[in-house]
């Protein structure tokens, strides 16, 4: 799964990612693009976010659709230093040559008001193409952010159903409750431009996440009602 939004990570040690060993060094350094591509991914997952973009924008110039996604989330990885409009012509160039991460990290950006006026209608399009794609993990990452757009209900009418739905929807695909568990979190602190932090919300999202069986879900739920 790729890295929208505090997703599940994958974090592999920068050692391991820059010695020979590595599955990816040796064929990105000779210059396969689609190496770099998933060399900068694992660095940019072990939060090396200088040779992550210098290995993505090695392939993104070779022309890896997913490696201008790639750049495009690290532009807003820092909100001190984020450029959201670079990153959102970078996740455009991703979407025209086909990335599938590019269109859940366009959407990403249509509904930020740091990135310009928002376009709910623009992005629930682009999620609801990258959801399609169940053999890819941008559809997770899709059908999660749907669900927090009907949860969240700016630009779009809230509805808990159709946020329960897609929540679901990505469980399924990865982790029963993790989905959810998200949603409570992004409740829970906020997101400038996008999301305002609401305890209650939070709370309504995580005590389900735990229903469902996903333990951090629990614990987060029992230390928010708990004063934590």
């Amino acid at each position: 799964m790729k890295r929208l939004c505090i997703l599940m990570f994958f974090c592999l040690s920068t050692a391991w990612a820059e010695t020979p060993d590595s599955p990816y060094l040796k064929q990105a350094q000779a210059g396969d693009s689609r190496a770099q591509f998933y060399l900068a991914d694992t660095l940019f997952s072990a939060g090396e976010y200088q040779q992550a973009e210098d290995w993505a924008a090695k392939s993104a110039a070779q022309g890896d659709a997913d490696a201008l996604a790639l750049l495009a989330q690290l532009k807003i990885h820092n909100p001190a230093t984020a450029d959201y409009q670079q990153a959102k012509s970078l996740a455009e160039q991703a979407v025209q040559r086909g990335s599938k991460t590019g269109e859940v990290t366009l959407a990403r950006l249509l509904v930020n008001t740091q990135a310009g006026k928002p376009d709910y209608p623009a992005a629930i399009k682009l999620l609801e193409s990258a959801s399609q794609d169940l053999e890819s993990d941008s559809a997770v990452d899709a059908q999660m952010f749907l669900g927090l757009l009907y949860a969240n209900g700016v630009g779009i009418a809230q509805d808990d159903e159709q946020a329960t739905f897609w929540f679901k929807r990505s469980s399924a695909l990865s982790r029963t409750g993790y989905a959810e568990y998200w949603a409570g979190m992004l409740f829970l602190n906020g997101e400038k431009g996008f999301i305002a932090a609401n305890k209650q919300r939070a709370l309504q999202w995580l005590n389900l996440s735990c229903t469902e069986g996903f333990d951090t879900g629990c614990e987060e739920f029992e230390a928010i009602s708990n004063g934590g």
